[in-house]
């Protein structure tokens, strides 16, 4: 008689105290970095210095109250849905691309009238979920080439593909890399890895590269940001300013020189 899957009690477990203490203090940080890196343009474009911190803290607050509800979701109950997910996937990768405004020629939000969304974002998440259930099911198989490794990365194809159209080529390599990481650690073999993306993956990014010239652009920016001081080597720039001035752990709150810089070009 097959055993019953048995199914933790997450209500009755004990608090992880040590797993929220890591992420108030990173959500703090991360305030503190918004408020030291925003307030110059913020007081320039709104008249008040805190005007993005705040709303970044609204939605902490917002973040906080959902991942303590969430918390007490049994993680087995999302496979229920993982086709769904990979559905939900396509159909939000799609709308954008109708529905969704551009920024500086590319096309990733989609206005909702009180705020604005990123499907790519939401997409990460459902592949997680989309992934960590097929791999499970299929764990018998992953070591294969056919049944196993090209199966599972073939199911990427679509999403990578709608992504490039948008273009949002970053988000491609972050969705790329965390299946990749989720097969390896399922058990597919890395030399299927190795092999497919010297022969594919590799190429292929040099394509994208090659044949967008924005992206050539940012990458000559990268090696030589001061041939384009004003435009794509700005962010670098300062990045060397900030560094000079503070070294690697800067000169504290508030003092930094590059916000005068990042002042007066809002202006």
């Amino acid at each position: 008689m097959p055993r019953k899957e048995k199914k933790s009690n997450f209500l009755n477990k004990p608090f992880d105290f040590t797993l929220c203490i890591t992420v108030f203090l990173l959500l703090g940080l991360g305030i503190v970095m918004v408020l030291s890196a925003s307030s110059p343009s913020a007081l320039s474009e709104t008249g008040d210095s805190y005007s993005y911190v705040k709303k970044q803290a609204i939605f902490a607050v917002m973040g906080i109250i959902a991942m303590l509800f969430i918390s007490k979701i049994d993680y087995r109950f999302y496979k229920k849905f993982a086709k769904e997910a990979y559905w939900i996937s396509i159909i939000l990768l799609v709308a954008v691309l109708v529905i969704g405004y551009s920024v500086n020629g590319a096309k990733r939000w989609i206005n909702l009238g009180f705020t604005s969304i990123q499907p790519s974002e939401a997409v990460k998440l459902l592949m997680i979920i989309f992934y960590a259930t097929i791999l499970t099911k299929n764990k018998d198989k992953l070591q294969n080439l056919k049944s196993g490794f090209f199966s599972h990365i073939i199911l990427l194809a679509p999403i990578i593909l709608l992504l490039l159209l948008q273009p949002h080529l970053s988000a491609s390599i972050v969705i790329i890399g965390i299946c990749s990481i989720m097969m390896l650690m399922a058990g597919c073999k890395l030399k299927h890895f190795l092999v497919s993306g010297i022969t594919v993956g590799l190429p292929g990014l040099i394509a994208l590269v090659i044949f967008e010239p924005y992206r050539l652009k940012r990458l000559v920016s990268f090696l030589n940001p001061w041939a384009d001081a004003q435009g794509d080597g700005w962010q670098i720039i300062q990045s060397l300013y900030a560094i000079g001035s503070g070294g690697l752990f800067g000169v504290g709150l508030r003092r930094k020189q590059t916000k005068i810089f990042i002042y007066i070009r809002a202006t």
